[in-house]
């Protein structure tokens, strides 16, 4: 009996439609509330059918790049945004979402971050896709990220073309990895499990006298070499390293010791 007053009134309901079909045609008033009413069905189904984010970096100018890149195609939404990983993750606690998009290196009071955070996350939220956003890209980065539960690594210099990639990739339970690491673990292969991208001996050299402070024109006259071929290794360098700004190169040298 039940299923049969269903279809009593579906084929009500249909009928109705019907009839309202040639006036919809010929662009009548009467089409506005009808046009209206699967207007709003088709915006709940996209709100209900949006992807929830949870941003995290601790520079606001990133995480609004972030934010402006995740929501361009109108698939996803940002939910919430953390500066630090003690926020973070009251944040991931308290509010529902679909994936988490981190910054490796963050401050945090009482948590740590990078390896430890993406351990921590994969305990307390293990069905939380993570992709993570690392300044300092490397075939151990990845590797290590991998193995602490990350679904995607991203070169930060490559966010931007490459976060809407990611976000498709992890929402489909798929992994996903920069280009440039992809190319750097072609490179390193499956033995060193340590690989770190490599740089000539003239490309690292040309690295650590430009975190020194000294110019690319400086550096040429020092070594004696034209001033275009201490910019291309410079460039070579930076490729290599997954980094597009000097200032993230200078971080680079520091963190490997290059420089005080």
């Amino acid at each position: 009996m039940g299923y049969f007053l269903f279809f009593c009134r579906a084929k009500s309901c249909f009928q109705g439609l019907l009839g309202y079909l040639p006036l919809l045609l010929s662009g009548a008033v009467v089409a506005d509330p009808i046009r209206e009413y699967f207007a709003r069905i088709q915006v709940a189904i996209m709100v209900v059918l949006m992807l929830r984010v949870i941003i995290a970096d601790d520079h606001p100018i990133v995480r609004i790049g972030q934010k402006v890149v995740i929501e361009a195609n109108g698939r996803c939404k940002v939910v919430a945004e953390a500066d630090g990983p003690d926020q973070l993750l009251a944040l991931v606690d308290s509010t529902p979402c679909d994936i988490l998009v981190t910054d490796f290196a963050m401050p945090g009071n009482q948590q740590a971050d990078g390896y430890s955070l993406l351990g921590l996350m994969q305990r307390r939220h293990p069905d939380l896709p993570v992709i993570l956003v690392t300044m300092f890209a490397s075939v151990a980065t990845l590797r290590e990220s991998f193995a602490q539960g990350a679904r995607a690594v991203l070169a930060k210099s490559a966010s931007a073309r490459e976060l809407p990639l990611a976000i498709a990739a992890v929402s489909e339970g798929r992994t996903f990895v920069s280009e440039c690491l992809r190319a750097q673990l072609a490179e390193a292969g499956t033995g060193n499990q340590q690989a770190v991208p490599q740089l000539s001996c003239k490309e690292r050299e040309v690295v650590r006298m430009l975190a020194s402070g000294m110019t690319v024109s400086q550096i040429a006259a020092r070594v004696n070499r034209s001033i275009s071929t201490i910019s291309k290794q410079k460039s070579t360098a930076m490729n290599r390293l997954c980094i597009s700004t000097d200032v993230d190169l200078f971080a680079y040298a520091r963190s490997s010791g290059m420089v005080p």
